[in-house]
């Protein structure tokens, strides 16, 4: 009986937060629409023809990103590129591989996804087996490690899966999350609320890794397959 009467206390409970919920969207709308209806012809166009100037403004900076090779995830031969690369555009995500390093490999398949979605940064890769000089200097030591590179300067870096969750199955929504926070893409989520699938094994919480110096030109692997 106590348990039935604690079950309809729940659902009245729900019922009205929903009640509350739909009550403020719909004052929400109403006050949109009286604005609407209280402006005049003149003033409907001037809206219009902002809109109309931003959708114009945003396409213009679409196609600006493409033609410098935003929207594609794609390899760079040479140091010499990195840095023509990074003088060109405000945010840029390098990952520094290596072919025999499996991780790697898992760290492409979700940087393809993200440089389709986020055209406003550039997504690359670059062999640090081929760039020691390049290596040293932003001082990578890990691989794989994200070197995420804002108005041509380093920023931050995801070095390994640490920040990941240190599984091989975190999801796409998770490395976008930390490069959210590393605010070198425009991220729309909950910065606050990491979309990690299993709160109790990832954790809720990253920590800013520093850089490490370099020992030579031998790269550590945070993958168990070399």
């Amino acid at each position: 009986m106590a348990a039935d009467t604690s079950v309809e206390i729940l659902q009245k409970v729900l019922e009205n937060e929903i009640l509350q919920t739909t009550k403020v969207v719909e004052e929400h709308l109403d006050a949109e629409m009286q604005k609407l209806d209280q402006m005049d012809e003149d003033e409907l166009e001037r809206l219009k023809q902002r809109r109309l100037e931003a959708l114009k403004k945003a396409k213009q900076q679409k196609q600006e990103w493409l033609s410098k090779g935003h929207g594609e995830y794609r390899e760079i031969p040479s140091e010499r590129d990195f840095f023509q690369e990074v003088k060109e555009s405000k945010n840029v995500v390098c990952h520094f591989y290596r072919d025999t390093t499996f991780r790697c490999q898992i760290m492409d398949k979700h940087l393809t996804v993200l440089a389709k979605k986020h055209v406003e940064t550039k997504f690359l890769k670059l062999n640090a087996e081929k760039s020691p000089f390049l290596c040293e200097r932003l001082r990578i030591k890990v691989i794989p490690t994200l070197a995420l590179i804002k108005d041509g300067k380093s920023q931050d870096y995801v070095v390994g899966f640490t920040d990941l969750g240190n599984t091989d199955d975190f999801t796409t929504e998770t490395l976008e999350w930390r490069l959210g926070c590393a605010d070198i893409i425009n991220y729309s989520g909950n910065l606050m609320e990491p979309p990690f699938q299993n709160q109790k094994k990832f954790g809720t919480s990253f920590t800013k890794l520093e850089k490490k110096t370099i020992r030579g030109k031998k790269y550590d692997s945070d993958s168990d397959d070399d």
